[in-house]
């Protein structure tokens, strides 16, 4: 079934994935063409454009000069490094490119580690690395497998954007999959940060307690449950706005106090964690409406869905006023894609 995406053209289907590097993929002397994809995406988010409120319409930003006011052209835009309060270093593409790097379009494997030696502060993003064309998918098994079978993680280098970066690869399924690593000039000391914690003494009551209730808590890792519950009501927000239908005022949210003795609190989390669990229960199970004589629909990932916009200018919500308000479609994700086109 073709899902159309909401932010693109409402008759136009979802734009195949583009990779963000294609090169080679280098152990020793075997190598493979392969290209690289990102394996995250935020388009999925609702995002918001800068409107003028008296007319709609939307902002434009200009690079202007900072002394002059004049707005600069593209071709008149160089990059300049700040070495005092108005002095900056030009630094010209052609500058650039001769310096650019001897391994731009290889990542070169350099050693092997255990993954557990990977510090979680030096990961950046992932990436899925596969084989790039019809040809290669030999030496790309070769080189997946042997990094599967000594269980270890490939060190290697990638360059991006001009800059080299550290890359993680690992064994994912039937391809790679890459995490740059942040260099330890970017990792900041936790001392700088930890030296003012103050050691307390806590008793074994107070730690049998806690445990207890990290132990109700626990379970599986399930991403398919969290629900991105501000997503959710930004997208209710916009269906009801573009339906014309009234926005309730929210509740000012209750709190618990100060928290007074740290052994009554645990006392009182066991207690509401007992009266919590029937409901947490239920909300793992998924609840779907039925329609007597049809199935139930599938619940379906990805972008939701929005309302077709309102037609007509200056006030958003006329046809709202000619017409009775209507109950908002709810929004429905679209699925995630599975693999790259072709």
């Amino acid at each position: 079934m073709l899902v159309l995406c909401p932010r693109c053209v409402w008759s136009s289907p979802c734009p195949p994935p583009r990779a963000n590097w294609k090169g080679f993929l280098r152990l020793s002397l075997v190598t493979c063409p392969v290209a690289l994809y990102p394996a995250t995406s935020d388009t999925e988010k609702v995002s918001f454009n800068q409107i003028n409120r008296k007319t709609g319409h939307r902002i434009k930003y200009l690079k202007v000069d900072a002394e002059t006011g004049d707005e600069v052209t593209s071709e008149d835009i160089v990059k300049g490094y700040k070495v005092d309060t108005d002095t900056y270093i030009e630094v010209t593409k052609d500058e650039l490119d001769d310096i650019a790097l001897d391994s731009t379009h290889t990542i070169e494997i350099d050693e092997f580690v255990p993954k557990t030696d990977i510090d979680s502060r030096y990961l950046i993003r992932p990436y899925y690395l596969v084989p790039d064309g019809k040809v290669g998918h030999d030496a790309f098994a070769v080189i997946r497998e042997t990094i599967r079978s000594m269980d270890k993680v490939a060190i290697g280098r990638v360059v991006l954007a001009n800059r080299e970066h550290i890359i993680a690869l690992e064994p994912l399924e039937s391809g790679l999959m890459g995490t740059l690593l942040r260099y330890p000039y970017e990792v900041r000391s936790e001392k700088e940060y930890f030296d003012d914690i103050q050691d307390v003494k806590l008793t074994r009551d107070m730690l049998d307690l806690a445990k207890h209730i990290v132990e109700k808590k626990s379970g599986a890792f399930e991403p398919e449950l969290f629900e991105d519950h501000y997503e959710t009501a930004l997208i209710d927000l916009i269906n009801k706005k573009r339906s014309g239908a009234p926005i309730a005022a929210k509740a000012a949210p209750k709190t618990g106090g100060n928290v007074i003795n740290l052994m009554d609190a645990l006392k009182k989390s066991i207690a509401s964690e007992k009266d919590m669990a029937p409901a947490a229960k239920a909300a793992k199970e998924p609840v779907r409406e039925t329609v007597k004589g049809k199935k139930p629909k599938k619940r379906v990932e990805g972008q939701r869905e929005m309302l077709l916009p309102i037609t007509g200018k200056g006030d958003k919500t006329a046809a709202a006023k000619e017409a009775p308000p209507k109950k908002a479609d709810k929004p429905v994700r679209a699925p995630a894609r599975a693999k790259k086109a072709g």
